[in-house]
Parts: C-alpha cells; structure tokens; sequence
C-alpha cells in the first residue's frame, strides 16, 4: 500500500511516500520502503514548503494522488504553528481523497529511526530522544528494548526480544532538569543532544519511512484511525502574552 508521510514538529519539514507491504516468511517485521521524500529544514517556511514538497514527490515517483492508500502525519510534540500546519494538511489530503489519516508521536518516529543503528545490539537499551522545544527548552522521551511490547502503540520499532518501546513521555522541560537516568544512547535535535553526556545516534528528525513504521501495525489491520489530537504539551506563545498584556 502506498503512503503519504508527513511531519512539520521541528525545522525540518518533512513529506514523502513510502510503499509498506506485510511481512514475508522470512521476516516478522512488515517490508517498508522509501520511494521518494522531500525535507526542507527552515523553522519559518512550514506552510510555504509542505505542499508543493508533497506534489514534488507524486511527480518524482510517477504516481497520482488517487493511488495514496493512506497518510501518516506527525503529531508532535512540536511548536504551534508548525506542528498545525503539517496536521491540518494531512486531514486537508485525507478529507479530499477519502482516505484514513493516522497520526504519530513525532519522537516515536525518530526513535524508530534508530533501529538500524540498534538491531545488532545483545545488551538491553535505552534511548532517549530530544527535540527543539524553543525557550530553552526540549521535548523529550525515553525508550527501551524489552521482551514484549503491552501495546503496539507503544512499540516503535523492532520486533520481539528487541522491541523497541516508549517508557516515559512525551513532556517538555530546560535540559539541566531532564534526568538522563539509565539512557545509553541519544538522538533527536543536533542543537540539544550535546546537552547530555550519551553516545550520539545520528537521527534528527522524523523520516517517512519513521513515521509510516510507528504505524505499520494499524494501516496493515485496516485499523480506524484515532482523531488527530496535537501534542503541544504547553500553550502557544501568543495565548500566553494576550494572557500577560490582559493581567496588566
């Protein structure tokens, strides 16, 4: 089935489509691969780049909108204004072709970006992930390899003694008040891993194939998809101000 994958919770604005196929008989993990993607890595040009990055994509690949079984779309958590954008056009496409829309926690989709990096590991793992929550700030959460995942919700990527699965998460908070706790790896924001005294996993950003992998499990079952809800974890900056300017 063919998929439309889109995530706007950091600079990077990210599109593309992923073909996802159910496993074969030699394999337990469900066959993603990306066809073609588009990012564009500027925090202001969210609304300005999302579509025509999407339309670039269907004509690189040689495919119609009509084919596009379903979309994927990142629900942060990420700044306002940017995190909608991504969101309200994801809805916009699914609405206009009649298709599910199935939204994704936008670290988990990093996290499962890590699993070619993590697959050969035999000792347990924890990852935690971090991104750019402005103000000083990180959007976080952490994950470990277990045995066996409780929901696949919560399970990321991999696939049985390895599965890799959320532990904590996602909240926000300043870097020196995040306990790294027994992490052994970081990814996510190139600004901010720094922060943390972790062996660093080369994963930024959500990727398509990311993204469609978070929710392999429900487009492969027909699953309905649950309504899109944002995580923005805190209210936008300029609720907060015309709250300031009222108080004064």
């Amino acid at each position: 089935m063919l998929i439309l994958a889109v995530d706007t919770a950091t600079p990077a604005v990210t599109a593309g489509l992923v073909e996802l196929e159910p496993a074969d008989a030699e394999s337990t993990a469900p066959r993603i691969t990306t066809i073609t993607s588009k990012v564009t890595v500027d925090a202001r040009a969210h609304n300005e780049v999302l579509t025509p990055q999407i339309l670039a994509c269907l004509a690189e690949s040689g495919r119609s909108r009509t084919e596009i079984d379903a979309v994927v779309a990142g629900v942060g958590p990420g700044p306002f204004t940017g995190l909608r954008v991504g969101m309200a056009t994801a809805a916009a496409f699914g609405d206009a072709l009649g298709i599910p829309v199935y939204g994704v926690c936008s670290l988990d989709a990093i996290a499962a970006d890590t699993e070619s990096y993590l697959r050969d590991r035999t000792e347990p793992v924890e990852l935690l992930v971090v991104t750019d929550a402005r103000r000083r700030e990180v959007y976080w959460a952490r994950y470990s390899t277990v045995a066996t995942a409780t929901t696949i919700a919560d399970t990321v990527s991999g696939s049985g003694a390895h599965a890799l699965v959320r532990i904590d998460g996602p909240e926000v908070c300043k870097p020196a008040d995040l306990d790294q706790g027994t992490a052994t790896y970081i990814a996510g924001s190139a600004s901010h891993v720094d922060y943390f005294d972790l062996p660093v996993l080369p994963v930024e950003t959500p990727s398509p194939a990311g993204l469609v992998r978070c929710a392999a499990a429900e487009l492969l079952a027909g699953a309905e998809p649950q309504p899109l809800v944002p995580l923005y974890l805190r209210r936008p900056d300029a609720v907060e101000k015309s709250y300031a300017q009222v108080g004064r």
